[in-house]
């Protein structure tokens, strides 16, 4: 008799375990989100502001933990390797999602199979800019000046848009610049308003105060239409007589893959409630934010689309892999 009650009650609890109720229990403690950037960063700031909305509606906190380099893959890998408990996210980006496996040799994880999708954030232009002593005005200007000293022009980048975006530049204009890697864009930021190098292109959030500030000069914005976050800079297309010239930065949630769909689905909502939070969209739409809430399953279509097209970008950029 002892036995079949005992055996009636691991049954009750396994049924109440795997029941919707329980399921619903999820999340029970905080969330760690990996942000693969450097604080200060757009990541960082972007990634931040939905932790905090995303809290209200998951009921727990979700804890931002910075792991920046290699172009977002450390950060990457730290969640790759992460158990699928629905307790690790990664804020990520067209780098550590899309174009990192074409600028790599070898990566520590399977960039196409290592991720369950879970919601795109949204998106922001970069804007190409030189230090105030550079001669040149305009981005016309700025070609021009490198044509006439092949490779003695310097450009910063401390992710793989702001190192796309100049190699295309480069590319699509037949000038060679000298690239200097950095860990962060804050820190290049800082020595491109010291003069240690001449252009950088990044994102709004970097950028835009320190154009805004007069401390270094805009040219350009990377999007195909103008910014009306500053609508006196023409977009490079414009600026040079281009016609496909566009390269936008974006930002996505994922897990480890194996992560339960009923967690995935969890976060989903809290990222996309926290995409329509007005204060959200307010405290980014200065620097070009455009958020697009959706499913799991668009970001998964959208992945596979962005990853052809950096590969695209980066073979016509000519960039060859680490």
């Amino acid at each position: 008799m002892r036995r079949t009650f005992l055996s009636l009650a691991v049954l009750a609890t396994a049924a109440m375990l795997s029941s919707p109720a329980f399921a619903q229990a999820y999340p029970t403690k905080p969330i760690r989100a990996v942000v693969p950037f450097a604080a200060g960063s757009a990541t960082d700031q972007i990634g931040r502001a939905f932790a905090n909305e995303m809290a209200k509606t998951l009921g727990q906190p979700i804890i931002i933990e910075n792991k920046p380099g290699v172009n977002g893959m450390l950060g990457a890998a730290e969640v790759a390797k992460a158990a699928p408990d629905g307790y690790t996210i990664l804020i990520g980006t067209n780098s550590t999602n899309a174009a990192l496996k074409s600028l790599m040799k070898q990566l520590p994880y399977n960039q196409d199979t290592a991720f369950a999708p879970v919601a795109y954030m949204g998106s922001v232009p970069l804007i190409v800019a030189v230090n105030n002593d550079v001669p040149a005005k305009n981005l016309r200007e700025f070609v021009a000046l490198a044509k006439s000293k092949p490779g003695n022009v310097t450009f910063a980048s401390a992710s793989t848009s702001q190192l796309v975006s100049s190699e295309m530049l480069a590319s699509m204009t037949g000038i060679q610049m000298t690239n200097v890697p950095y860990k962060s864009g804050p820190a290049a930021m800082t020595d491109l308003i010291g003069g240690q190098v001449m252009m950088f292109t990044a994102d709004f959030a970097v950028m835009l105060p320190q154009v805004k500030g007069g401390k270094i000069r805009g040219l350009a914005v990377t999007s195909t239409q103008r910014s009306p976050a500053i609508p006196e800079l023409p977009t490079v297309n414009e600026a040079l007589g281009l016609k496909d010239y566009e390269l936008i930065a974006y930002f996505a949630v994922f897990a480890p893959a194996g992560t339960p769909p009923d967690m995935v689905a969890k976060l989903n909502q809290a990222v996309n409630a926290a995409a329509a939070s007005k204060e959200l969209q307010d405290k980014f739409a200065p620097i070009g934010f455009a958020v697009e809430p959706g499913t799991p399953e668009a970001l998964a279509q959208r992945t596979r689309l962005e990853t052809a097209k950096w590969a695209k970008a980066i073979k016509d950029a000519k960039i060859e892999p680490q």
